[in-house]
């Protein structure tokens, strides 16, 4: 089984590196869209690139990928919203399980029915311990799990539930307050948990300007996720990526 991807997320946190992912969304790119975000991530020093959407209602997952392959060589990790959205033309994919939920089909019912289709795959397979925080607007998330989020102010939740998934073999632990969050996940939640785990710890969901994601970096988070905001506005991503690489400096430092 493949684990290079992982490994160099495991070295990058070890190092005190922090990490930046441009999330893509098949549903909302097309060919141009997607050779300028490409080209403004490689400008940026973009580390990841994370494909896929809660739905994903569009067939060109796979031309998506293939795009963005022909186009640069920074990793392509698949972020699933269900089990058919596995291409086998990205790099890993991120095996989530919604931790921060009670539907047993998203802790494992929808894993079981994908499994020989993921095995097939030749895919990197990162467990992934996924966790939806209340951003304060429903999420799609939400919706199709039929599951509560972590209140926005319950930390003592959100690192115990971290905590049981380090410990049931997690390699990942995704806070998510859901793409176009009013509120996103507070410094103060993410440095509860960034505490208590040990392996590295994403966020993603509200993060719309620099200075958060800054912040979000200083407070634990080894990668940040953004979506949302830039699809408003692509050129966010020298300015959070000059943000999110300059944490490592000042920690060298």
């Amino acid at each position: 089984m493949k684990h290079a991807i992982y490994q160099q997320i495991t070295q990058r946190k070890k190092h005190g590196k922090k990490s930046f992912a441009v999330l893509i969304d098949p549903d909302k790119v097309d060919a141009g869209n997607i050779q300028e975000l490409v080209k403004l991530s490689v400008d940026a020093h973009v580390d990841y690139f994370f494909v896929g959407g809660s739905l994903v209602i569009s067939s060109h997952l796979d031309e998506c990928i293939q795009q963005i392959k022909a186009a640069c060589s920074i990793p392509v990790i698949l972020f699933p919203g269900s089990p058919s959205q596995v291409s086998k033309y990205a790099d890993a994919l991120l095996y989530l399980s919604l931790i921060s939920g009670r539907n047993a089909e998203l802790l494992i019912g929808q894993h079981v029915i994908s499994a020989p289709f993921v095995k097939k795959s030749g895919l990197e397979i990162m467990p992934t311990g996924y966790m939806v925080i209340d951003g304060g607007a429903p999420t799609t998330v939400s919706y199709i799990s039929n599951a509560s989020p972590i209140p926005a102010d319950k930390s003592e939740i959100a690192m115990c539930t971290a905590m049981a998934g380090e410990m049931l073999g997690m390699q990942l632990i995704y806070m998510d307050a859901g793409s176009g969050a009013k509120r996103p996940i507070t410094e103060q939640m993410i440095e509860k948990v960034a505490k208590h785990i040990e392996v590295p710890l994403i966020i993603g969901g509200g993060i719309t300007d620099p200075e958060k994601a800054y912040l979000n970096c200083k407070a634990g988070a080894d990668i940040i996720v953004v979506g949302n905001a830039i699809e408003k506005d692509p050129t966010l991503i020298k300015e959070v990526s000059a943000a999110i690489h300059s944490v490592a400096i000042v920690n060298a430092g």
